[in-house]
């Protein structure tokens, strides 16, 4: 436990993040590098190596991953989304969602904190509701990289990949489908970088472990710190 000082509560160490949440968290993030770095080079490749190209594969190997990175990627963003509506409390859907007065009010508090009109944030077990709110954005882009990765895929597939052909139509075709999959990309990838800087600033202020948090699954928060959705 650690001591309070005249600035800071008597904080003790809480359990708030399981480990499906934290292992469906860091699958995500490592999926989404293999898949930028070789979506970039995909989508125009900058390694030339000598002699036939058979004896290289190189691009082959860059597509190769890219389906890889893109299976883990899919697969925890589905379980994370599982996980919403059958996991514990503090890992639900109202982590996202603010259905209470008092999640309303913090994520106001929230605002203005990172606007600098707030000294601190308001203190919460789970996500602030403010980066709630904004992670049901993401996992729309995330649905919409999965499902235009999937038509994209369907064109040149085999067996029961070519199922996903009927995405193809809802896209207006396989070109917009890939400007669709090329955007999202660039969007995904600014959000990591706010994510890490909003996470580091949080962490830093509050001084609860945060970002800790996302690899032993605990947060120094209150004695008396209330559920979110309390």
């Amino acid at each position: 436990m650690r001591p309070a000082t005249q600035d800071e509560p008597d904080l003790q160490p809480t359990y708030v993040w399981d480990r499906v949440v934290r292992v469906t968290h860091w699958t995500i993030f490592l999926s989404m590098v293999v898949l930028a770095v070789t979506g970039i080079y995909l989508g125009r490749p900058f390694l030339a190596a000598p002699g036939p190209a058979k004896a290289h594969f190189l691009t082959g190997w860059a597509k190769v991953l890219h389906a890889y990175a893109a299976i883990a990627f899919t697969l925890a963003v589905l379980s994370r989304i599982l996980w919403m509506i059958v996991g514990p409390r503090r890992s639900n859907w109202r982590q996202f969602v603010p259905v209470s007065k008092r999640r309303w009010l913090d994520m106001q508090k929230t605002f203005l904190f990172y606007i600098f009109l707030r000294p601190r944030p308001p203190s919460t077990r789970g996500h602030n509701p403010l980066a709630g709110a904004t992670y049901v954005v993401v996992f729309v882009l995330y649905l919409v990289m999965i499902l235009t990765g999937l038509a994209l895929y369907s064109i040149g597939a085999r067996s029961y990949m070519q199922f996903f052909q009927f995405l193809l139509p809802l896209f207006h075709g396989a070109q917009t489908a890939r400007w669709l999959h090329h955007v999202t990309m660039w969007l995904l990838i600014g959000f990591v970088v706010h994510h890490v800087y909003s996470a580091w600033l949080t962490a830093r202020v509050e001084k609860n472990g945060a970002i800790d948090s996302m690899f032993s699954g605990y947060k120094f928060l209150p004695k008396d710190q209330p559920d979110d959705d309390e």
